[in-house]
């Protein structure tokens, strides 16, 4: 596939370099204002830097736009003349509906909203997509993209403002949580690069649990726990603290947030 990503910023970078891991790309255009923090891509024979993102679009089948929202707009004016029928453009832009694309480019064309998170540089990304009615018959290859970093999953746009939070600004829910964890290592006494790479082996094995026993948590808790003992003391402690009350809050809050964005781009 010939992909252009243009706004090759953290996001974007973690896109690039989790297509190239996983050889998606025959080649890749990286488009940014200014090219000096990408020049580790130049390793990679099928990638081209540039600053012109017509050069992108002429040169790419599969659009991905990893910019800031108050950009976006400006960029898709700037392109819609040279967007062709073989195109598929894929906004990873928070809040940035499709019909709003739809408004400034053409319902005629491909488009495919995808939320990823930072984890698609290790190729371990929860990547939500959604896509307009003539996207729906281009939406496999957008799937076919990000399933090579993680795991894709497809819902109404009505939901990837909550798909952002669960799982892009999730990534910062459960990093904050395993930093907690690791310093209650360091307070019982391990020295701080060991209590993490403890805490986050054992966070690891959790997830692979449930992946792999497709089990519900509480299940899994069921098998830690013994009457009387360490793990339930500690985690009534826990929630007796408002642990779980204060992550479905910060959800929440998370939510409220993204909607005002949203509701301000409109």
């Amino acid at each position: 596939m010939k992909i252009g990503i243009i706004g090759a910023g953290n996001l974007g970078q973690s896109i690039a370099k989790g297509i190239l891991h996983s050889d998606g790309a025959t080649s890749m255009y990286l488009s940014k204002r200014n090219t000096a923090s990408l020049e580790g891509f130049k390793q990679f024979s099928q990638v081209t830097l540039t600053t012109d993102n017509l050069e992108l679009v002429k040169h790419s089948d599969i659009l991905i736009f990893a910019v800031q929202p108050g950009q976006f707009q400006v960029i898709l004016e700037e392109i819609k003349e040279f967007l062709t029928e073989k195109h598929v453009v894929i906004s990873t832009i928070t809040g940035f509906s499709i019909q709003k694309m739809e408004a400034l480019i053409g319902a005629h064309h491909f488009i495919v909203r995808a939320m990823p998170n930072t984890a698609i540089s290790v190729g371990a990304s929860m990547t939500c997509l959604c896509a307009n009615e003539a996207g729906e018959k281009r939406i496999a290859i957008a799937k076919a993209i990000f399933d090579r970093m993680g795991k894709t999953m497809t819902i109404p746009e009505t939901k990837m403002q909550a798909a952002t939070v669960i799982g892009a600004s999730g990534i910062a829910f459960w990093m904050r949580l395993i930093r907690a964890n690791s310093q209650g290592g360091v307070q019982l006494g391990f020295e701080a690069h060991d209590a993490l790479e403890m805490v986050v082996q054992t966070a690891l094995g959790a997830a692979t649990l449930l992946q792999e026993n497709q089990s519900h948590p509480e299940a899994e808790i069921d098998l830690v726990t013994t009457p009387q003992g360490c793990t339930i003391s500690g985690l009534n402690e826990m929630e007796n603290c408002g642990l779980s009350a204060a992550f479905i809050q910060g959800i929440q809050k998370s939510f409220a947030a993204i909607s005002k964005i949203t509701q301000d781009q409109l």
